[in-house]
């Protein structure tokens, strides 16, 4: 069948990659994709959200099924565009509801789930400009550090962690009135913090049953030691090496099973992924947050341990038949090291010439912010390279992505040479 994909980063270059192997994907087309999805699918020059020209394409290439990369489009409703026009109706797409990318669209909503299907997470309350004040008698009543988290889509960066107490106000009149995030953060959620090693939990779910993928770790903060500024993700390990099978018998049974049983409680149309932010306190897990798609770059390690064929998983998953699949995973460990322009998170150039990649071995290279421009693969992102590779064990695998790392060039290129510095 023909099949479209949206988005244009490593994690979507990684779906690519798997989805393209699979006998079941005649062709592959993907909006708008980046200069390393090109070398293996059609990429088709339209946004994500421009759903009328989604609709386009999906008439005249005849696609079948539509795969939903990032958050934004599933946060504006494509699965409820698709399902209520007649044209489209019969082209299931993997994500979310509106109702359900909610968990992702307003940090309110999700907490209100949680608590709502006694689902373990941080005691929190949220507050808007009207309230700013109480937010801040109510920031009193907490011990540092302060979480602060915009409401809305922040593109991961609506979450501040603050140790002193007049500049977490400060700062939460500076979301609230002044609009630091802008519209994201017109509400604010405050959260108590909780001091624990954090994880990604990857769910794909038909809406009935579900199953499990390989846990996950990445690395947001811009400097090594995990210091400097938050990013979309430095680098990913996978499997976590501390999660035994007690960690992950709870994580089902508290954590997955719950949510899963949730949205069929209120209704909510979810066929798609689910990931789950959480962190380790004692052993045990708590939620932190929701996603509705999977995390980038935690995508270029899971899918890469994935045996099983993606489409026909995304097949099951449209059909709810998910609980008739057997879900086959490596067992080695896989790594993902991101390249990412000079002065990222803040302001970078794009443009720049990349070289070497013809050099790279035994590593796989998504791309995450590229394009291609005259012949040359040039930077077009913040974070533009994922080398990710196998090994007995991470440290075995890491040595292999900072190996082939070495043959990669392009002007100002940073990466952190520190990543699963803190699983030894």
């Amino acid at each position: 069948m023909n099949i479209l994909l949206l988005g244009s980063g490593g994690r979507e270059h990684a779906f690519a990659w798997k989805m393209v192997q699979s006998p079941l994907c005649d062709t592959l087309f993907m909006a708008p994709g980046n200069a390393g999805t090109a070398e293996i699918a059609t990429n088709v020059n339209i946004a994500v959200t421009d759903f009328e020209a989604i609709k386009a394409l999906v008439i005249k290439e005849n696609i079948q099924m539509v795969v939903v990369g990032p958050e934004d489009p599933l946060v504006r409703g494509i699965y409820d565009f698709f399902l209520a026009d007649s044209a489209l109706s019969h082209v299931p797409v993997i994500g979310p509801s509106k109702l359900g990318a909610t968990l992702e669209g307003s940090k309110e909503f999700a907490k209100e789930f949680l608590v709502k299907h006694k689902i373990p997470t941080a005691a929190y309350d949220s507050f808007t400009a009207e309230t700013v004040e109480k937010g801040c008698d109510f920031l009193e009543t907490l011990a540092p550090p302060y979480v602060l988290k915009a409401d809305g889509l922040a593109a991961g960066k609506g979450v501040l962690i603050i140790q002193d107490l007049e500049e977490a106000k400060s700062e939460l009149r500076n979301m609230l009135v002044g609009q630091k995030f802008g519209a994201a953060s017109s509400k604010v959620v405050i959260e108590e913090f909780l001091d624990g090693i954090e994880l990604s939990c990857f769910v794909l779910t038909d809406g009935k049953s579900y199953k499990i993928l390989p846990t996950a770790k990445d690395y947001k903060r811009i400097g090594e030691g995990d210091t400097g500024l938050n990013t979309g993700g430095m680098g990913a390990v996978s499997p976590v090496p501390y999660v035994d099978a007690v960690l992950m018998e709870k994580i089902e049974t508290r954590i997955v099973k719950p949510t899963i049983e949730g949205f069929q409680k209120d209704g909510i149309p979810y066929k798609g992924f689910v990931f789950i932010g959480l962190i380790n306190v004692k052993n045990e897990p708590i939620v932190i947050e929701y996603n509705v798609r999977m995390g980038d770059p935690e995508t270029e390690v899971v899918i890469p341990r994935l045996k099983t064929d993606l489409v026909e998983l995304f097949q099951a998953v449209a059909n709810e038949k998910l609980d008739k699949i057997e879900l086959e995973i490596d067992e080695r460990s896989a790594t993902t090291v991101m390249l990412v322009s000079g002065g990222y998170p803040e302001d970078f150039e794009k443009g720049k010439v990349i070289t070497g990649l013809e050099n790279v071995n035994n590593s796989i290279v998504f791309h995450a912010g590229t394009k291609l421009d005259n012949g040359n693969v040039v930077t077009n992102g913040g974070r533009v390279l994922a080398i990710t590779s196998y090994g007995n064990s991470f440290q075995e695998a890491l040595a292999q992505s900072y190996q082939n790392i070495e043959a990669i060039h392009f002007d100002n290129v940073y990466f952190r040479k520190d990543i699963g510095f803190d699983l030894v």
